[in-house]
């Protein structure tokens, strides 16, 4: 018999709704997911500023190059929620990430061969709607192998692999690129999907607890569980609370750095390549230092204080961007982003598994929050380009700097603490959704 389903109402997590459920996976699925982690960094590093590269080496003009990046960034912004969905929905995982991780081989390896107008349109929006599903995998499978409770230390470990992952990958393919070519680039992207293969194919299929994996612990039957309704999704206050300050650090965060880079790129012409190599890897550096022991503090510190202190980084740094274009100091202030990188990448799925606990809908709540950081990086290119042409960069950056705060005060005021591990007496905060 199945459970009714509870329609309009979720509660945030607490002792009642996500029950405790020892999983104990076996070392061979948790090793398997730290290489899937990996090798999918890598895999997926061979595309962003490399396409631009290699498609002007082809001659492409800038109309075409921004048409087809435009159309792969909107076909996966609108991918994310049916892609939650659909992993709501399926009960074996692994053989569609192994489908999903095939299709990005044959992406790239159709943008080496054939780099014609179609052939790079229709690789590049495959590329970004199979990549956007794949990183919404790992948080389920990792959800469905390891439990609730584990989750945010195993969330701390994908993000210690994955940045490892992407660090090696820049590292390695700026080599290929520099003793071959940019077109070997995406061969090399293809060839590393095969021990990402291989990586999926030592999980242990059985050990992913379907119903966990989309927030039903209780469930242990083969049958479809029941779900509560997506209007549940729009009365979840934390949940949209949550949405709406991620979109608003992603519309502050995603344009600082080109900001930066532009600005060093006339200030810093012989050495500016460098520079820029430095901001992009420093950060991952500290995520592969600290997201381990962020997951673990998540669990006795709570969510609410480690996502003010990630928030909050993010308009010190643009602070200190404003107040100076001195390489070393921006390299130095690049730190900050790790912290808010290492915070975000850990605490989004572990607070929409929180606040979607026993929903049924984990993976499509992934989804939706997807959506609004993708549609916030859109608006802050677009936006801070504005200010920078219209006020300069200095006013570019103080403009950033005052919407991460808009952020900060969002969680400050409105994101209760949506960990029962780490409530308080007295502490009644739990919301309606």
């Amino acid at each position: 018999m199945v459970d009714a389903p509870r329609p309009h109402r979720l509660a945030v997590a607490n002792s009642a709704s996500v029950p405790v459920v020892n999983r104990t996976p076996s070392n061979s699925s948790l090793a398997a997911l730290d290489a899937t982690n990996f090798f999918l960094a890598g895999v997926l590093s061979g595309f962003g500023p490399y396409v631009t590269s290699f498609l002007v080496e082809q001659n492409w003009t800038p109309q075409n190059i921004g048409f087809v990046l435009t159309a792969a960034a909107v076909a996966g912004l609108l991918s994310q929620a049916p892609a939650g969905e659909l992993l709501d929905k399926i009960h074996s995982k692994l053989p569609a990430m192994m489908l999903a991780a095939a299709m990005v081989a044959g992406a790239a390896s159709a943008i080496a061969l054939w780099p014609s107008f179609p052939s790079v349109l229709t690789a590049l929006m495959v590329q970004a709607i199979v990549s956007g599903f794949l990183g919404l995998a790992i948080a389920s499978v990792s959800l469905g192998l390891v439990g609730h409770a584990a989750l945010g230390e195993r969330l701390g470990r994908n993000q210690r692999f994955a940045s490892a992952g992407g660090v090696f990958a820049a590292g390695f393919m700026g080599l290929i690129s520099y003793f071959l070519s940019y077109r070997a680039i995406f061969l090399v992207s293809a060839a590393l999907v095969l021990p990402l293969l291989a990586a999926l194919g030592f999980m242990k299929r059985s050990e992913i607890h379907y119903g966990t994996a989309c927030g039903i612990p209780d469930h242990h039957r083969e049958s479809p569980p029941a779900r509560a309704s997506l209007r549940s999704l729009w009365n979840n206050r934390p949940l949209v609370i949550f949405a709406c300050a991620v979109f608003l650090f992603q519309m502050a965060n995603a344009s600082m750095l080109p900001v930066a880079a532009g600005t060093l790129a006339q200030t810093e012409r012989a050495g500016s390549s460098l520079i820029i190599s430095a901001l992009i890897v420093a950060p991952q550096i500290i995520v592969v230092l600290m997201a381990p022991w962020v997951g673990r503090q998540a669990k006795t510190l709570g969510r609410r204080p480690l996502l003010l202190a990630g928030f909050a980084a993010l308009p010190a740094r643009a602070l200190v961007f404003a107040c100076t274009s001195e390489p070393f100091i921006l390299i130095s202030a690049q730190i900050l982003d790790g912290i808010s990188g290492t915070v975000l990448g850990v605490l989004t799925a572990l607070t929409i598994a929180d606040v979607t606990a026993g929903s049924g809908r984990f993976n499509l709540a992934q989804g939706a929050v997807g959506t609004m950081s993708g549609l916030g990086a859109s608006v802050s290119t677009a936006l801070t380009g504005q200010i920078m042409g219209a006020f300069g960069r200095t006013a570019a950056f103080m403009g950033i700097a005052a919407v991460g705060l808009t952020a900060v005060l969002v969680l400050w005021l409105f994101m209760p603490e949506t960990s029962s591990q780490a409530k308080r007496p007295g502490d009644n905060r739990s919301e309606e959704r």
